[in-house]
């Protein structure tokens, strides 16, 4: 597995997401079974990176996570949890509920990352972030970052924050580059932060080009290990596919060691 090492931290480069687990936007019991045989899967196949959110089956995907991880009975600091506050619980006292909430549902004392998830139509940034600091300080978040931020709330974020910014979490991938259009991805990479590319597979409806399937073709490889590797190639870019197959989550992971040439890479676009 590659990794990228930013602000004292290393991630893997292929994480796991969570979205769909427990429910979509309310949660599912009737998917229990089925989610947590998928969060088995991936703990047992060696993810170490988990993303979660509490919108995420309105905080069943955070329970459901927080319970294949007890009964995985793997070592706590092994493993970097990510989770989100949404946009609607970005003032200060309820930035501080919500992540309260989250470690609650996860059975954690620490969250490894903590997002804001989506900017709020009328988020006080500076509010936002007084709570999200004295998280840091009390040591229920160690990193923090941030979430379908363009690259002038990511930069206000930085002044605001006391701990570096640790990652802006896009959707990016081979057939969407908003995030590299709008400045973001390079502005992520020239000043040591993470983008987190989510959808990278567009939740399985990614259309592949020409320049995919033949490269697939050629190194015996799907296409979107193709299109994960794409990511993985890249400085400063990390991704968290979800998959709830076995044999796909393991492709996915073995994507990240898919090294792909310059001319490939150029080939890809």
């Amino acid at each position: 597995m590659k990794y990228e090492s930013v602000a004292g931290c290393s991630l893997p480069k292929i994480g796991f997401g969570t979205w769909k687990i427990g429910g979509a936007s309310r949660a599912n019991p009737r998917q229990d079974t089925d989610s947590l045989r998928a969060l088995r899967s991936a703990l047992e196949m060696g993810y170490t990176h988990f993303d979660t959110a509490e919108t995420y089956a309105s905080g069943h995907g955070e329970e459901l996570l927080g319970r294949a991880i007890r009964e995985s009975r793997l070592d706590r600091q092994r493993l970097f949890i990510t989770s989100k506050v949404s946009p609607s619980h970005l003032r200060y006292r309820d930035v501080l509920n919500s992540c309260e909430s989250s470690l609650r549902r996860l059975g954690t004392a620490y969250v490894d990352l903590y997002l804001i998830h989506w900017p709020g139509a009328r988020m006080r940034l500076e509010e936002t972030f007084q709570a999200l600091n004295q998280l840091v300080q009390e040591g229920k978040v160690n990193h923090l970052g941030v979430s379908n931020f363009d690259l002038k709330l990511l930069q206000e974020s930085q002044r605001l924050s006391e701990s570096p910014i640790l990652t802006d979490q896009v959707p990016y991938s081979v057939q969407d580059r908003s995030y590299a259009g709008n400045g973001v991805l390079k502005y992520c990479q020239d000043h040591e932060i993470l983008l987190t590319a989510y959808s990278p597979l567009e939740q399985g409806s990614l259309r592949v080009g020409k320049a995919v399937a033949s490269l697939a073709k050629a190194r015996s490889a799907t296409t979107s290990q193709i299109a994960l590797a794409w990511l993985c190639n890249q400085s400063r870019v990390i991704t968290i596919p979800m998959s709830s197959d076995r044999e796909h989550q393991r492709e996915n992971l073995e994507a990240a060691d898919l090294s792909l040439t310059p001319a490939e890479m150029e080939l890809l676009g």
